[in-house]
């Protein structure tokens, strides 16, 4: 057994070129520059070795970071591994299996030589990270907003929709999943296909590995609730309910199972890797579909921008859609409500420089080193208006998104710890997407024109302000930390199995009734009553802690 694990790792290392405590090889590179390893559970980009702006941070701060991310395997597997071999990276993104392995050092036995760590959260929030030995081992990535919010785009959840199809229709009100579909149905009998003789796809679904949340999450959303992920929480009655079981679930499953069997739903979506489904969306073939915005727009970015999109309405935004008109849409919360204790980067035991190793986190983060990783150089990447305002001409729009570039040019260490929201300056954000201009210069022409019909100023008006969720959101922040090692972890595990085995052969089936109930019958043998009562205490913990701590 050893062996094997033990083998496993050495094909993990070869594969990703992590080998611990390796240097790069390249002699321009000055020696007393250190350089870090990382690995991100997730799909990214490569960068080249001489990056530009990964060698400006690097005279900047003294440090650079070879990142790896997941190839080839499963994260539950590349984990796995990881912990067998007892040797990891210098930094990992993960959580509360790292944590039970014994892989991760406490930040917080570190974090008052490093003012940015220590200041990145308030005290009330590091506290929510807190595990039973009373130390913090990981800091979230996203979702930690500056002096103040500013979000244009939305980053979450939604039925997207090209705006080609809304243009066609002369933008109408479409708020309910039906009005939805339809609109896809009569835009597909009048254009079959694109432009260039192309069939179009109406829709679309992306059910790769763990990412297929967006498949099975669904029901929440139409009912109005915000994204607590693994349940829903009755605000009156602070009980926790089971959304995979609700009429609002029967019926969205029986209206996919309708649509495939109507020719609108893309017959690869359940085979597709998610490489392949973003491969589908880059050409501008595909008029919908349920994602989170962070899971495709930076990815189709370059190919949208090679095939012209915004000319030829290839773009989406987002729809409040619910299962009826009467129901309030919850799915755009602010992204400061989206607190995700669950997990987030470690500095792990295998760090041979474990001070230097939060140095390089606490680098990161001051303000000219986020203003280069994600706006670039003056000049180059962006300008800066006579009122200090920063933005991209045309130009710097089209090098943003391209795939040469991204590799030798930008340097975003995007699964690094970042601020979110307006910058100390009062006036500009601290990522383009979020720069708020009176002509919306950083937009799309196509979505531009879309909020301007629609009488909207950013992708967040299209679903409209939600009130702050309450103080137990998002549940998720709980549910994603459990593992076997507990009853209700166990019992997780299991539903997740079973949604991703048998949701799509409930929207295959030539006999939905048929299906459905056989797929609940799977489903209540889990004993999810056992998991939801284990978020039931959870989330009266939290209401009456009033806060997320473990």
């Amino acid at each position: 057994m050893k062996k094997r694990c033990f083998s496993s790792i050495i094909l993990i290392l070869v594969l990703f070129g992590l080998w611990i405590g390796a240097k790069p090889s390249d002699e321009k590179k000055s020696c007393d520059v250190k350089t870090f390893t990382a690995f991100f559970s997730v799909l990214g980009d490569t960068r080249d070795a001489d990056n530009d702006i990964m060698e400006l941070i690097a005279d900047r701060v003294g440090a650079r970071c070879e990142e790896y991310w997941l190839s080839g395997q499963t994260v539950e597997d590349t984990m796995n591994d990881f912990i067998a071999s007892g040797e990891y990276p210098d930094f990992i993104s993960g959580g509360r299996e790292l944590y039970e392995a014994g892989a991760l050092i406490p930040i917080d036995e570190y974090w008052e030589e490093y003012p940015n760590i220590y200041n990145y959260l308030s005290q009330e929030e590091w506290d929510t990270l807190r595990q039973e030995d009373g130390h913090i081992y990981w800091m979230p990535q996203f979702g930690v907003i500056g002096d103040e919010d500013a979000e244009v785009i939305h980053s979450g959840e939604a039925f997207w929709i090209q705006t080609r199809v809304l243009k066609w229709a002369d933008y109408p009100d479409i708020r309910t999943q039906d009005e939805y579909f339809d609109l896809l149905e009569r835009y597909m009998a009048a254009n079959p296909v694109m432009e260039d003789g192309t069939p179009n796809i109406p829709y679309t679904i992306l059910c790769d590995d763990w990412r297929y949340f967006v498949l099975e999450n669904v029901p929440q959303f139409l009912d109005g609730y915000p994204n607590d992920g693994s349940c829903m929480v009755d605000p009156e009655t602070m009980q926790v309910m089971d959304y995979n079981v609700t009429p609002t679930a029967k019926q969205y499953f029986k209206k996919l199972n309708e649509e495939y069997h109507k020719g609108m739903i893309d017959p690869e979506s359940f085979t597709s890797t998610y490489e392949e489904y973003l491969e589908k969306l880059s050409t501008g073939a595909v008029l919908g579909m349920v994602d989170q915005w962070w899971q495709f727009a930076y990815d189709i970015g370059p190919g949208f921008d090679k095939i012209n999109a915004g000319q030829k309405g290839y773009n989406y935004v987002p729809l409040p859609v619910t299962i009826a008109r009467d129901v309030q849409n919850q799915w755009h919360v602010s992204r400061a409500s989206e607190f995700d204790i669950s997990s987030g980067i470690s500095v792990t035991t295998s760090c041979q420089d474990i001070e230097g190793a939060f140095r390089f986190l606490n680098d990161l983060l001051e303000d000219d080193v986020l203003r280069l990783r994600f706006w670039g150089v003056e000049g180059v990447d962006y300008e800066v208006d006579e009122n200090g305002q920063y933005y991209r001409t045309e130009e710097q729009n089209t090098r943003a998104n391209d795939v040469d570039l991204l590799a030798s040019h930008y340097c975003y260490y995007s699964y690094f710890p970042r601020k979110e929201g307006l910058s100390k300056d009062g006036i500009n954000a601290y990522i383009p997407e979020d720069q708020k201009s009176e002509d919306n210069q950083n937009l799309p022409a196509d979505v531009v024109e879309c909020l301007n019909a629609y009488g909207c100023k950013t992708y967040v008006d299209m679903l409209g302000s939600n009130d702050k969720p309450g103080k137990w959101y998002p549940m998720y922040s709980y549910s994603d930390q459990l593992t076997y090692s507990t009853q209700a972890g166990s019992v997780w595990k299991e539903m997740i199995a079973v949604k991703q085995d048998q949701l799509p052969k409930v929207i295959l089936s030539d006999d939905f009734e048929k299906a459905w109930d056989e797929y609940m019958k799977i489903y209540d043998s889990c004993k999810p009553e056992i998991f939801f009562a284990d978020m039931q205490r959870e989330l009266e913990r939290r209401v009456n802690n009033g806060s997320g701590e473990m």
